[in-house]
């Protein structure tokens, strides 16, 4: 019987196992919605009136409220106190539970059991952000990600606080002051917020030449993802591991998406900062609650203690990425997250991270911005949270764990005892040993000159730069010059964007020549240093496509007005359905919409989710619009259904038409003269505008085989949509065609 009740209460709402995190955090944990719950002050004594302060009144006048109202006071006085200071980097953010499951064991360069147990199931949180911005700034600007996993493990915490992007704007931490003061909204009149886009920051970078790797990645696509789902996780700094033969390696931690690595355009990025500010928080909860888990293969790149020196640059420069080509990555392990926070403010809010927080069997390399990191982070919690920030919820170990720390603001353990120190005379809370799991520093030798300066490897800024963007292709090339003349455009100090024109020079000279003419700079004549005309692999994101193309978690307007095609919207419903993929029903109104032949007095119709005026199509991924001559001739009439179109065309997305719809795209929305359209039987796909005015059944079938040329309409549209965007719609100038 104990076991079958420890089986029942082991399981959560949605038949999933809850792991140890999960079960720590339910102590904490109160349900709202139980109907047996009654309001209580924070003292325990249930309260009768919440809306009404104590005050002297009678029916026929109202008097001054009352002091001694204890229950008033503690409402007002817990609301004044609710906010806690926002981190001064990383504020905006979103978070969720899951679990790492290692495939392989490590024990060969580590000893440490979450990287060599593959028994083990460690529950994880991980949180996304953005960078620069505050805690009310929008999820699609142009920044870094933050990508921070907390492992709890049987040993301990360990804490990745990382970034979607492997490499940083500074070497020494001691810039880090700098860095942020330079980016953040500039002193004198508080603007701008969240971006780059201002004299400070180029200022700041062009003097400061190291960052040069750094903002290349960021004006890339990088810059802009789709969804945290479908950025890679980066450790950024070198960290070591040790195993049980006493050999020490460094090692980079590297997390990449199941479903690819994708971007927004950047046209589309803008105005969804502004349509829906919390897009990336809520892709990731609505795909989590549909049951779709977020998936990242784990890997790790190791490089021997001995061959620390074998490269032509500083494996602990933080501004440098291992290229795989000397360094592979050796993929181990996949991280899952499933399960959404219960509550924002006491989860993702008060979750904090350290890069010091690591197990025995892995360690600290000389990387000088970890050195900086492990003492700026332990001390920015304490801050923003008190220094018994470690005892909260969802910062606490799930190992047991005790020591001689004491009091302090906000000490939730209750300490058992007559000694809080050691030694003592009853040998109580020893030190653990080696062999009792005690972690053991690596006897590292340490021999140099007390000075302020960093290794002469560390002073090339520009080779990893020019390795970078040489190995874009061609429309990342094109992405990287306007957002670069973007943030350009955006500082009036001719001497901020002329010397950045001369910088990337250093980099490409036809991309410093085509960012000075846009953003009014003299073009540079020459190149200051030669480009070297190396690429390496795993740096362009279009080689991380999935395995297997998929539209799982894509988002599908579907435009109907009345007299829609019943067969055709149906069809298509069911098929993204079945792929897993989220349609969404688009309509003039939002009250039922009826199909061709269906009497408004039926009863029946369908209910848009929402209506043309009420969404944009910046908030999807791919767009369908099903015949019916009806429903037609009313999206011809509203310039919102055009404009619809003729967005989605020009952030060139996946659209697909079937009947008179092929006439819309046609003669109303008037795509570019270069894409072809179906005309009869036949299925067209034209720079992934898939067309077809008479379909077969079959060609509407719910199981799908999705393949670049199928021949059937919704492996064809499904296809394009599994391809993300149509990039030859952008480099044949087609999508600058069309006014959206």
């Amino acid at each position: 019987m104990a076991s079958q009740i420890l089986s029942s209460l082991s399981k959560t709402a949605n038949g999933q196992t809850k792991d140890g995190k999960h079960r720590d955090l339910e102590r904490d944990i109160k349900d709202a919605h139980d109907p047996s719950w009654r309001i209580h002050s924070d003292f325990g004594v249930k309260e009768s009136n919440t809306d009404d302060w104590l005050k002297v009144a009678t029916e026929d006048h109202t008097g001054p409220s009352l002091l001694e109202d204890s229950f008033a006071r503690e409402k007002i006085h817990r609301f004044d106190h609710e906010r806690i200071p926002e981190r001064v980097v990383h504020a905006r953010g979103a978070g969720a539970f899951g679990h790492f499951k290692l495939h392989e064991s490590a024990a060969d360069v580590t000893n440490a059991g979450v990287l060599t147990d593959t028994s083990r199931e460690t529950p994880v949180f991980l949180r996304f952000s953005t960078v620069l911005g505050s805690r009310g700034s929008a999820d699609t600007v142009r920044d870094v990600r933050g990508f921070a996993v907390k492992f709890y493990t049987s040993e301990g915490n360990w804490d990745i606080v990382g970034n979607d992007i492997p490499v940083f704007f500074i070497q020494d931490a001691i810039k880090f002051p700098d860095l942020i003061h330079a980016g953040k909204p500039e002193p004198q009149i508080e603007v701008p917020q969240a971006q780059t886009a201002h004299n400070n920051f180029w200022d700041f970078v062009y003097l400061h030449s190291e960052a040069t790797h750094m903002y290349m990645w960021t004006n890339s696509d990088r810059g802009i993802p789709r969804s945290y789902r479908m950025i890679q996780g980066f450790g950024v700094n070198t960290y070591t591991l040790t195993n049980d033969k006493g050999e020490r390696s460094f090692v980079k931690f590297i997390f990449t998406p199941e479903l690819g690595v994708h971007s927004f355009v950047w046209d589309e990025a803008l105005k969804i900062a502004g349509q829906d500010p919390d897009f990336h928080r809520k892709d990731l909860y609505e795909a989590i609650e549909s049951g779709n888990p977020a998936r990242w293969k784990f890997g790790i790149q190791v490089i021997p203690e001995s061959k620390e020196h074998d490269f032509d640059f500083d494996i602990l420069d933080a501004t440098k990425v291992w290229p795989e080509e000397l360094v592979p990555i050796r993929y181990i392990g996949d991280l899952e997250l499933n399960r959404n926070p219960d509550e924002y403010f006491t989860q993702t809010e008060q979750v904090a991270f350290c890069t010091s927080h690591v197990v025995p069997g892995i360690g600290f390399s000389d990387d000088p911005l970890l050195h900086g990191r492990n003492l700026s982070y332990f001390d920015t919690q304490i801050s923003r949270l008190g220094i018994n920030w470690q005892e909260l919820p969802i910062n606490r170990p799930v190992c047991p764990f005790l020591n001689h720390n004491r009091d302090g603001q906000g000490r939730h353990a209750i300490s058992k005892g007559n000694v809080n120190y050691w030694p003592n005379r009853f040998s109580a809370v020893p030190p653990a040993k080696p062999e009792e799991g005690g972690y053991v520093d690596y006897p590292q030798k340490v021999e140099g000159i007390k000075t302020r300066m960093r290794s002469k490897k560390f002073g090339d800024h520009t080779s990893q730069a020019q390795l970078f963007y040489n190995s874009m292709s061609a429309i990342e090339k094109k992405h990287i010059a306007a957002s670069l003349s973007f943030e350009l455009d955006h500082c009036d100090d001719p001497v901020v964007y002329e010397r950045i024109s001369e910088r990337l020079a250093n980099i490409d000279l036809g991309l410093a020549q085509q960012v000075a003419e846009q953003a009014g700079a003299k073009p540079p004549q020459k190149a200051g240093i030669a480009n070297h005309g190396k690429k390496a692999k795993g740096l362009s994101q279009l080689e991380f496509l999935p395995k297997e193309p998929t539209i799982a978690t894509r988002r599908v307007a579907i435009l109907i007005a009345d007299g829609y095609d019943p067969i055709a919207y149906a069809a298509i419903v069911a098929a993204l359905k079945s792929a897993k993929a989220l349609p969404f029903t688009i309509g003039p109104r939002r009250t039922p919409v009826f199909a061709a032949g269906e009497s408004r007095d039926s009863g029946k119709g369908v209910q848009p989710d929402h209506h043309l005026e009420g969404m944009r199509s910046t908030l999807f991924d791919a767009l369908f619009i099903p015949g019916g001559e009806q429903s037609i001739n009313t999206l011809r009439k509203q310039g919102r259904a055009l404009h619809w179109v003729r967005e989605a065309f020009g952030h060139l997305k996946a659209i697909g038409a079937t009947g008179e719809a092929v006439s819309f795209l046609r003669d109303a929305v008037l795509l570019p003269q270069g894409v072809k359209l179906s005309y009869g039987e036949d299925l067209t796909n034209s720079y992934g505008v898939v067309t077809a005015v008479k379909t077969q059944p079959e060609h509407l079938r719910e199981v799908v085989k999705m393949a670049k040329g199928a021949a059937n309409f919704v492996d064809a549209f499904f296809f394009e949509i599994s391809q993300h965007r149509n990039w030859e719609r952008e480099l044949d100038e087609l999508a600058e065609q069309v006014a959206y």
